[in-house]
């Protein structure tokens, strides 16, 4: 499975300002508490890689009712948007499976913690894709247009739809950000 993702810095207001003339179709908001790792055998920066666990529940949800997944994002397979190949499988329990990494050697290295709000929308090629308007605390506001595909091939078409879905939001996908979040806040 592949995540075809284009990412830029966006106000969020008048981005849903815009999805809402589209007649995008609003999925809720959660918050999400990545924490990343470091391997002890090879340097994930260095492969453009990444481990994380992530911790989500609904925005308007103050419970300790969380989901929480394990996620492995290969190197990025382009130059064009941050395609990678993705991994992930569901957790049931984030302190023991924390437990298991840092016993093999994985460190937490960073974490992560941003509200987002999900849409759907209709896009090129038949295409559904997700616009995410994310609040990333000490890194900013950010607009992300991603799909998944299979195969290889669809790569370029799904590409193709999410950069015109950024359009259609009147943002530049020339203005592309293809540092991840957790790069983002490293280097801030």
């Amino acid at each position: 499975m592949y995540e075809v993702e284009l990412k830029v810095s966006a106000d969020l207001e008048r981005v849903r300002d815009r999805l809402e003339t589209l007649e995008a179709t609003p999925q809720g908001g959660v918050v999400q508490v990545d924490t990343y790792y470091d391997a002890p055998h090879r340097s994930f920066p260095e492969t453009d890689e990444a481990l994380r666990i992530r911790s989500e529940r609904p925005d308007t949800d103050e419970s300790d009712d969380a989901q929480t997944r394990i996620t492995y994002k290969g190197p990025l397979v382009d130059d064009e948007s941050k395609t990678r190949e993705e991994v992930e499988t569901a957790v049931g329990d984030e302190e023991k499976m924390d437990a298991v990494l840092t016993n093999l050697g994985f460190e937490p290295a960073a974490t992560v913690r941003k509200v987002r709000e999900r849409f759907t929308i209709d896009g090129a090629n038949g295409y559904e894709l997700t616009v995410t308007l994310d609040s990333v605390d000490d890194v900013g506001e950010y607009v992300e247009v991603e799909t998944e595909v299979e195969r290889e091939r669809d790569l370029e078409s799904a590409r193709n739809a999410a950069a015109t879905v950024l359009e259609e939001l009147d943002l530049d996908p020339d203005e592309q950000i293809r540092t991840s979040y957790l790069g983002l806040l490293l280097e801030s």
